[in-house]
């Protein structure tokens, strides 16, 4: 049967609806016109609903400014042969993140869509995975361990997270750890995906299943987050209409940068190697490696030396040497942009850590897997690359063992070898693109101006010996010495003496030669080549030649480029975006045709507009100097100010070759510029007419740039524009200070802007880092993330941080002050020991033993030095043996004052040993006199609440003194002085080096004295003063108060003591009679008979009730005892039974019993 399909329907709207009328000149605009009135509200509610609604959206995407530290995506345009900019540096591949419980599916995914994208089935993939997604954007797919460690580290450096949920289970504890993670650290985009649905069979079910999941993934994200269900598995792989759908979601997501990422460069390692010599390993294996990571650059540009790095895991280290690197997952190229659709060549994937094409990388080896039976001894090699590894295989002896014992032969025909002797001769090289001079020189010039030659010829100043295969001879001026053979580096320019069978002559710089001794020395050279005629042709003219090349020698000019910034290149050619000289590229082609020699010519020299020294004429410079039309045609240049560009505040712009000018040099971009005159320039020289054409543009652009900064403080908005708002405007000011660093650095070569700027965004880089544990190459697990975060100046220093902090909601313990507490702050992860306190008042940090309930609470430890606002999360273990959740306590950096001041209070106490009426005589307080006069002042205060205040101590006993009160005191009273004593947090910084571990899982930290004694089996100490005993309170009888006559006498009546003595007489109320009336009498007489008849009735019915219960006791008597007759019985039964089978045990224990069977049958 055959398929059916759906009929095409032609686009009638849309981007190829309008190529199509585009192609064919049709004009649909006039039927398309916009009419105001067409789709209109007919209410007015209606009108201010949608105004309203309209205003809303507008504000909600409304938020913060900030600037993209990445670079921009590339734009895909309709024009032909213009399908993206592949000149600007592409942004880094975006990370998004596989998480899930184990046993989610999380692998599965990750196949499912490199497959999708790539068409590769990945049978283990490990580490991370990056692909090409689409023209202009590629994907670092990594998946998620179920430790704690990687999902701290994880969860800052992912762009998107695919979080993975089990819809047969529901939501697992690990999720929801992983989100608070997130909150803490930088929130990224969050798609949710549903396995296991093929559990559930009920559709209903299913339904419910989905919707109370949603709404709960909702809950913890926000309103409307993206939930993707996943059916089932085929082949191993979820249906790949589902991927397709998962996979156009990712392509179309924007993200909006995160402000701690936005702040510190990092990097995810997708590759890690190991440096170390071997040697070294082999005579310590515990020795500190030297390694090599590599990934994607992230975030603001990294310095490009020294740069303080932070591995989390491993510690803090420093970047010896950052080199960029070809990209290995590049986009597309502008041949397959011309296409609708991008072409399977272009869809790469770089995953060094799996098995991608049978080649995985693991630690510092590489492994490539030969499909298929092998054999090495029977089996012939079927390509190259099998050969070389069976090479490799079959060796005996080290790389270097090989290079000590080689030897070096000129020709394959030569007889011997070249030997190296211990003597040695220091001989200058001179540097392909210039140096000093040939001949001598001081060590100081070539200190400066690396005269080794980076090929390594047999000229190096760092060989250290002499090629005993040329004559030695004295070294006599006027000979040249010419060597038998020339080495790789032929040119006479490289060399600083030549072996010939004459003798040896040095040139040195200062030294000046005649033509006639140039001649001589010609001459010389070509009667010693004439004796032999049968010489080769690289022996022909070389006296000629040696001319040629002295008078050059010493006409040549030094390179400023080179001595510089080390670079062959001219500023022509980095100008051109070059990477290497034009002349180099030559020379290696020559190279490999001949071999071995090759000539080097003169072209493509590159621009010599940067030099310093030149053949000067002083007849025509003389001459020049004194034209007075040409003093006049230049005075402007350092008199009357600035002829060219200016900048907004009216300054000169250096243009190319302008600037200085150097008048012993004759030349003008590598040649000698008279222009008529013979003026020596370097760079462009102006002309004389241009003078005032130059000097009015320079004031008319100045005018300019003063009007447009008037504008833009004075005026509110433009004519013609629409006036932006703030955020908007901020948007702009942010594209235009972008499109103004492109500029500044828009023609500088790559890898000098990164020199200057550091490494940008974007850019795949090799960061060597030295003094790293070996335990990081030895322990070393694809599955666990290695992350390079980099760290700001400030965050290299440590101190004590002051943090906002809140103990987590569904974390059941109380933390306390004191206790260690492992934190996730900014890259690192370590553990230290915090002191929880309140500001009192805004008048002390008041010291808090616990974590109050359901508030917030300061808290103050040690650590590396953090920037405000910094989020953080807590946890008390990092192990997997908590059932329960893990997160301790979330909080924010406040501040990194170091002299914050935690109080506590104190209570000291005291007892009287001596009172004389309002003074009395403290001891048991203070310990010395000393303490005493400190407090001198201080107020005091008894239990009971008499207060008093220190005055003065005493001599005997010691830390005794003596104290007022504002009343007498007792001999049983304590005396309590309330002070703030002065806490400082203990010094704990305990990074958490988990990468260093064999098991990722088992890093310990401090533990508590509770769990030492837990796990030593150790008692905990009593202290008998701490056990609880009952409070035995004898009630206190105070004696009457007794006023001496005379005093009561001269009081008041009101303050006289009143004397009660024992009532003898009956009161008025006991003594009166009380008379009823007839009212009364009748009202008491009803109420007492109704009394009586209540009683009565009572009466009768506890009666009735009694012989209820009599008969109800007869009848539960028999129940009972039938019920006991049973049980009696049952009883009889169960002892029977069991007497019989205690009988047939014994008997068949005595053989009686299988007797009498026997004699039975």
């Amino acid at each position: 049967m055959e398929q059916s399909h759906k009929v095409h329907h032609k686009p009638s709207a849309g981007t190829k609806h309008a190529k199509k009328d585009a192609a064919n000149g049709v004009d649909r605009s006039g039927g398309k016109g916009f009419n105001p009135k067409a789709f209109t509200n007919t209410s007015y509610r209606a009108a201010d609903r949608a105004a309203r609604r309209t205003a809303e959206k507008d504000q909600k995407r409304l938020h913060v400014p900030l600037v993209n530290r990445n670079p921009e995506e590339r734009k895909v345009t309709a024009v032909k042969g213009q399908g993206m900019d592949e000149g600007k540096l592409p942004p880094p591949p975006i990370i998004v993140g596989l998480v899930g419980p184990p046993g989610v599916g999380k692998s599965t995914l990750l196949r499912s869509l490199v497959r999708r994208y790539t068409k590769h089935n990945l049978n283990s993939p490990q580490g991370p995975i990056t692909v090409v997604s689409g023209k202009t954007r590629r994907i670092t797919f990594i998946e998620c361990g179920n430790d704690l460690n990687s999902m701290i580290d994880l969860g800052k450096v992912v762009d998107l997270v695919l979080l993975m949920i089990d819809g047969s289970f529901g939501f697992e504890m690990e999720t929801f750890e992983f989100l608070n993670i997130l909150q803490s650290h930088g929130f990224p985009k969050v798609i949710g995906l549903l396995t296991h649905l093929d559990l559930i069979k009920k559709a209903s079910t299913l339904k419910d299943t989905k919707k109370r999941l949603k709404h709960r993934f909702w809950t913890e994200i926000y309103q409307g987050a993206k939930l993707f269900s996943l059916s089932g598995v085929m082949n191993g792989r979820y249906p790949d209409a589902e991927i397709n759908l998962l996979s156009r979601f990712i392509s179309v997501m924007k993200f909006r940068p995160l402000v701690f990422r936005n702040q510190h460069p990092y990097l995810l390692a997708d590759r890690i190697q190991d440096m170390t010599s071997r040697e070294r390993i082999r005579e310590n294996p515990k020795i500190d490696r030297t390694i090599t990571l590599y990934g994607y650059l992230r975030g603001p540009n990294l310095p490009p030396r020294n740069a303080k790095i932070h591995i989390p895991g491993a510690g803090d280290l420093e970047v010896s040497n950052v080199e960029r690197l070809s990209d290995p997952c590049p986009l597309p190229t502008l041949e397959s942009e011309r296409r609708r659709k991008m072409g399977e060549k272009a869809k790469l994937i770089h995953a060094p850590m799996s098995d991608v094409g049978g080649v995985m990388y693991d630690k510092d080896a590489v492994y490539i897997n030969v499909p298929g039976s092998f054999s090495k001894g029977g089996d012939a090699p079927q390509g190259e690359g099998e050969k070389m590894v069976m090479d490799l295989q079959d060796t005996n002896r080290t790389f270097a063992d090989n290079i000590q014992n080689s030897e070096i032969r000129l020709f394959g025909h030569s007889s011997a070898p070249l030997e190296v002797s211990q003597k040695r001769t220091r001989r200058a090289a001179v540097p392909r693109s210039g140096g000093p001079m040939l001949g001598s020189a001081d060590d100081n010039e070539f200190d400066e101006e690396d005269g080794s030659d980076e090929e390594g010829d047999l000229y190096d100043d760092d060989t250290e010996g002499q090629v005993d295969g040329l004559n030695e001879e004295s070294d006599e001026e006027g000979d040249v010495r010419y060597a038998d053979s020339d080495s790789e580096n032929d040119d006479l320019e490289l060399a600083t003496g030549f072996q010939q069978d004459g003798k040896i002559v040095n040139i040195d710089d200062d030294e000046d030669f005649d033509d006639d001794e140039i001649d001589d020395i010609a001459e010389s050279l070509n009667e010693e080549v004439a004796e032999d005629e049968d010489v080769p042709q690289w022996k022909k003219n070389l006296s000629d030649r040696a001319a040629t090349s002295f008078a050059e020698r010493m006409g040549r000019r030094r390179d400023l480029m080179t001595l510089v910034y080390g670079s062959e290149l001219s500023p022509e050619e980095i100008a051109a975006g070059k990477t290497r000289p034009s002349s180099a590229d030559a020379e290696s082609s020559r190279m490999a045709q001949d071999d071995l020699f090759h000539v080097s010519r003169e072209e493509n020299r590159g621009d010599e507009g940067d030099q310093v020294k030149e053949i000067v004429n002083s007849e025509a410079l003389k001459a020049k100097w004194d034209d007075e039309d040409m003093l006049d045609s230049i005075r402007d240049m350092f008199i009357s100010g600035p002829i060219g560009e200016v900048d907004a505040e009216g300054n000169p712009y250096e243009e190319e070759g302008e600037g200085f000018e150097d008048i012993e040099d004759g030349s003008a971009d590598g040649e000698q510029g008279d222009d008529g005159d013979g003026v020596p320039y370097v760079g462009v020289k102006p002309s004389a007419g241009d003078h005032e054409s130059a000097r009015a543009a320079a004031a008319a652009k100045k005018q300019a740039a003063l009007k447009a900064k008037f504008d833009e403080t004075y005026d509110d908005e433009d004519e013609d524009g629409e006036k932006m708002d703030f955020y908007d405007q901020q948007k702009s000011e942010m594209a235009k200070q972008r499109q103004l660093n492109e500029d500044e650095f828009a023609g500088i070569d790559i890898d000098a802007r990164a020199q200057i700027e550091g490494y940008r965004s974007g850019m795949y880089v090799r960061l060597e880092i030295s003094e790293v544990p070996y335990e990081l190459i030895e322990h070393f697990n694809p599955a666990y993330p290695i992350i390079v975060g980099g760290l700001l100046a400030a965050e290299e220093r440590f101190g004590y941080l002051t943090v906002r902090i809140k103990r987590h909601r569904w974390f059941t313990r109380t933390l306390k002050t004191n206790n260690p507490i492992i934190f996730s702050l900014g890259w690192r992860r370590f553990q230290s020991l915090p002191i929880y306190h309140l500001d009192d008042h805004s008048i002390r940090n008041r010291l808090l033993k616990y974590t109050p309930e359901h508030m917030h609470c300061y808290a103050t430890f040690y650590g590396p030095v953090s920037t405000p606002n910094t989020g953080f999360c807590a946890f008390n273990s990092l192990g997997e043996e908590s059932n329960g959740f893990r997160i301790s306590a979330t909080g924010v950096v406040l501040d990194i004052d170091r002299s914050t001041k935690i109080v506590k209070k104190l209570k000291l106490t005291g007892v009287p040993y001596k009172i004389f009426k309002n003074t009395a005589f403290i001891k048991d307080m203070f310990n010395s006199q000393l303490e005493v006069a400190k407090f001198e002042g201080a107020n005091i205060k008894t239990v009971s609440g008499i207060r008093g205040q220190v005055k003065k101590a005493q001599n005997k006993p010691e830390g005794a003194f003596r104290a007022t009160f504002e009343d007498k005191i007792l001999m049983r009273d304590i005396v309590f002085l309330r002070a703030w004593y002065s806490i400082e947090p203990k010094k704990l910084y305990n990074p958490v080096c988990s990468l260093l571990l064999a098991d990722k899982g088992d890093w310990k930290g401090m533990r508590l004295t509770g769990q030492i004694r837990r796990d030593e089996g150790i008692k905990t100490p009593l202290d008998i003063n701490s056990a609880y005993k009952p409070i035995e309170r004898t009630t206190r009888r105070f004696n009457t108060l007794k006023v001496p006559r005379k005093l009561e006498a001269s009081l008041p009546y009101a303050s006289k003591t009143k004397i009660l003595k024992p009532q003898t007489k009956q009161t008025y109320l006991q003594s009166r009679a009380v008379v009823m009336t007839d009212e009364e009498k009748k009202a008491i007489t009803l109420l007492q008979q109704i009394q009586t008849l209540k009683k009565d009735k009572v009466a009768r019915r506890k009666d009735k009730q009694e012989e209820r219960r009599k008969e109800h006791r007869k009848k539960v008597g028999v129940i009972d005892e039938k019920k006991n007759e049973k049980l009696k019985e049952e009883k009889r039964e169960r002892f029977k039974k069991e007497g019989l089978k205690r009988k047939r045990d014994e008997a068949s224990a005595e053989g009686k019993y299988g007797k009498k069977r026997r004699g039975k049958e």
